[in-house]
């Protein structure tokens, strides 16, 4: 489509993913809080659906869909660093 572009998301160790396909941002100390959070991370590794873009201890996961198919990304960028910069792509 004319005028139509892809905005990308830096999300650390020079990679980068679709704006479009972050379905949400969290923050990896908060998921031991949450139960559910916990095993739907246990299915996904369990599926290989992580990711892991560092070697660096990670500090959030993005939840991403591509091409129909759901991919956890590991990264060492805090939650609210990423957030900021996909709040900035969407203004």
């Amino acid at each position: 489509m004319e005028g139509e572009f892809s905005v990308f998301l830096h999300i650390g160790s020079d990679r980068e993913i679709l704006a479009k396909n972050v379905v949400s941002i969290l923050n990896i100390s908060t998921i031991e809080k949450s139960k559910i959070t916990q095993e739907f991370i246990q299915t996904a590794k369990e599926k290989g659906w992580i990711e892991s873009i560092s070697q660096d201890s990670p500090k959030s996961i993005i939840i991403t869909e591509e091409n129909e198919k759901t991919i956890l990304y590991l990264s060492p960028i805090s939650s609210v660093t990423l957030q900021r910069r996909i709040g900035n792509t969407l203004t």
